[in-house]
């Protein structure tokens, strides 16, 4: 009961110095308030950024592996890309993919694929500089592409190379507003293609496989528009069977692509064999980066706010003297005072806090409408915000509230 009475009091003690002095209070506050928005907001674009990564990531899978001409990263212990190495490689091609799938017994799809820009036309509709995806069959299976409308391309109309496609739902609604694509035609590079399938909307993914904006037909058709050795960023997308580490899939596809190449045994790789683990761990090293920097920048304000708490606790232990004589002549202990005031300025700093992440939360809330973004405030990053708060509003009363508690009774009730 004395504690639950402590703290009450303690809450009605901030609540009236808030009311009393409400300039010196904001001003006070108001690096408490700056600092919880610096750290939090960080930490909360942070996660969101981090969330979206890893949920690309996700989708690609822990056994899928690229390859293809030019490496995602520098190579182990380097920091320098050295392009001028990669330059001169050979694209990946059709019948390597073809050599995989036959050779491979750790493989469950390969899929070679590329793209390239051309206008999608529908009567006096059209859709410019939208990519056009070539691939072979399995790209739908090895990148979890859901339907939302007709029917996915079948394996025998991407290796025959049938003008039939399937659309982004951003193309198909742009082109088809109010009706369904399926069953409906196209006209690129002069080329009538039949709709058999719209993509369900996957919003913008970071690591280029969401389908929005894309239109996907057979490989065997896209190279009589355009020749894949004309463009770039051909790729053979590799995914394991169920249970096979990517590790193993890796070494075995390096085996493969030597041989399908006949790299003599001292000779470097000309390919490149991407996974999501190249880059997860340099993500992993990023983040912790940006967490550094979160601190940094809000720790001064939050540092200037802990001054600020305890300069209205002194004048709050200044105003009190004489109350603070009086509980003492009536048996309070000294205990008793320290608390009253490290609850009080925790209380404070927390109002600040709170003032924060308020702020914080409206413009997740403006953002996420604004941009294609989800910014979220996370249960975590609301504790954490609350949890630095009342430990810098501890901090901050430490002193006043000792020298509060350690008051001569009889002095602190003459007082002036």
């Amino acid at each position: 009961m004395i504690i639950v009475r402590l703290i009450i009091e303690s809450f009605i003690f901030a609540y009236n110095s808030l009311v009393v002095n409400r300039l010196r209070t904001f001003l006070s506050l108001l690096g408490i308030t700056i600092g919880i928005f610096c750290i939090i907001s960080v930490f909360t674009i942070i996660d969101s950024l981090e969330r979206t990564i890893r949920d690309s990531m996700s989708k690609l899978g822990s056994n899928v592996i690229y390859v293809q001409k030019w490496p995602w990263a520098p190579p182990p212990g380097e920091t320098e890309y050295p392009w001028w190495k990669y330059l001169n490689r050979p694209d990946p091609k059709l019948s390597e993919t073809q050599e995989i799938l036959r050779r491979s017994g750790l493989s469950q799809y390969a899929v070679f694929n590329y793209g390239f820009n051309r206008t999608v036309k529908v009567g006096s509709s059209k859709a410019e500089n939208t990519e056009i995806i070539g691939a072979s069959s399995g790209l739908i299976e090895t990148w979890s592409l859901k339907i939302a409308n007709g029917r996915p391309l079948t394996e025998d109309e991407f290796n025959s190379g049938t003008n039939f496609a399937m659309l982004g739902s951003d193309i198909g609604e742009q082109l088809f507003p109010g009706i369904s694509p399926v069953g409906k035609s196209v006209k690129i590079e002069g080329f009538t293609i039949y709709i058999v399938g719209v993509f369900e909307k996957m919003g913008n993914d970071v690591f280029g496989t969401s389908m929005d904006k894309r239109v996907l037909m057979p490989v065997k058709f896209a190279a009589r528009m355009v020749d894949p050795r004309l463009e770039s960023g051909q790729s053979i997308i590799v995914k394991g069977k169920a249970d096979i580490p990517a590790l193993r899939l890796s070494e075995e596809l390096e085996g493969i692509m030597r041989s399908i190449r006949r790299i003599k045994p001292s000779a470097e790789n000309d390919f490149a064999l991407n996974e999501v683990s190249l880059i997860s761990g340099r993500l992993d090293s990023l983040f912790k980066v940006f967490d550094i920097a979160g601190w940094i920048i809000g720790g001064f304000a939050i540092l200037v706010g802990g001054f600020g708490i305890a300069n209205i606790m002194f004048v709050s232990v200044k105003e009190r003297t004489k109350i603070i004589g009086l509980q003492k002549a009536l048996g309070a202990k000294s205990k008793f005072i320290l608390l009253e005031f490290l609850f009080e300025a925790s209380v404070l700093s927390l109002i600040g806090g709170i003032i924060g992440l308020l702020i914080i939360y409206i413009l997740t809330f403006v953002v996420s409408k604004s941009y294609d973004f989800n910014l979220v405030l996370t249960l975590g990053n609301i504790v954490t915000g609350l949890l630095i708060s009342v430990v810098i509003g501890l901090i901050a009363g430490v002193v006043p509230a000792r020298s509060a508690a350690h008051l001569d009774p009889v002095t602190a009730m003459n007082a002036v």
